[in-house]
């Protein structure tokens, strides 16, 4: 009798537990849903549903009193395309903005994961009391939120005057062909330096790097195997899944910069999409939805092909999933 009641209990813990479970699931994602949603709505509709929280929403020093419900709408009355034929086709600024974004996400994501890579693989290689100081500043540098080291930054890229964004790089007549590839690089260095070395991104891949078993490493120096060998041959593969959640952690961390564009970029026209969706007001709410659904896809993708990776990464102990 006991052991019925037992069981009762539990299946009525685990029945708790999946509805807070689906309830918070749907709690996260009803914004992105909704989002996707109103992107497909007229104007005229958007302010219908939401003209007494938009007003709010203005400069004005002179603020609406909102005596109605919002009226969250998951299903348009008229379905259209007008706010994404203004994003994709009437508006060459968004593109443009959307492109921004990927010059500034894509170098930092690519040269952090390979900075990170060489400054973890140096600390968890002959462990030393120096090394274990190094990692505990990073450990420091990681729990510290971005807008206290903000102002460093900026006071070191303008000492280096990395700050102009108008100066060009001269190069030989050798590089021609790639000066203005390297210079649209060369303009936001502000910004890409400094994120190139997160210390997130080496604390993570350090703590994984370091369980992996000694015996692989003892068996590749028999072999005759140098540490460059050991790196790509045993630590990389062992450690793919984990370097792999790295890279999609990075991608959204710079994805949606907003501070970090509009202080140590001064010219408005290199700032990513991320910084004008951050800036809505009342005339681009319409705009603001289907910008920001264009703007989801790429992190959406980047999450579904990656998500094993992710949960492996997580799940690594040793070389072993678990």
């Amino acid at each position: 009798m006991a052991g019925v009641t037992l069981r009762k209990k539990e299946h009525f813990l685990n029945i708790a537990v999946t509805v807070f479970l689906i309830f918070t699931a749907i709690m996260f994602i009803m914004p992105t849903v909704l989002t996707i949603a109103n992107s497909f709505m007229t104007s005229g509709e958007i302010s219908a549903n939401y003209g007494a929280m938009l007003g709010n929403m203005g400069d004005s020093d002179e603020k609406v009193f909102i005596s109605e419900r919002v009226n969250l709408k998951f299903i348009p009355d008229k379905v259209t395309f007008e706010q994404y034929r203004s994003v994709l086709f009437r508006s060459p600024d968004y593109i443009m903005k959307f492109w921004n974004s990927v010059i500034l996400t894509v170098p930092i994501m690519l040269f952090q994961i390979i900075t990170a890579i060489l400054a973890s693989y140096g600390l968890s290689r002959y462990p030393n009391k120096v090394k274990y100081v190094i990692f505990f500043v990073y450990i420091i540098l990681t729990i510290m939120p971005y807008q206290v080291t903000l102002v460093p930054n900026y006071l070191v890229a303008d000492k280096f005057g990395m700050l102009d964004t108008e100066k060009l790089l001269e190069l030989p007549k050798f590089f021609k062909p790639v000066e203005k590839f390297l210079n649209m690089f060369y303009r936001r260095r502000a910004l890409i330096l400094p994120a190139i070395f997160s210390p997130f991104s080496i604390f993570l891949l350090t703590k994984v790097m370091r369980r992996v078993p000694v015996s692989y490493i003892e068996a590749a120096q028999l072999d005759g195997a140098g540490e460059f060998r050991i790196l790509t041959q045993i630590y990389i593969p062992l450690c793919k899944g984990a370097i792999v959640s790295v890279s999609m952690l990075s991608f959204v961390d710079c994805w949606n910069m907003v501070e970090q564009p509009m202080i140590l970029i001064k010219d408005t026209t290199l700032h990513p999409l991320s910084v004008f969706l951050s800036q809505i007001n009342t005339s681009d709410v319409g705009l603001a939805f289907a910008v920001g659904t264009v703007y989801m896809i790429p992190a959406i993708l980047i999450f579904l092909y990656a998500e094993e990776y992710l949960i492996e990464g997580i799940t690594y102990a040793g070389g072993i999933k678990g």
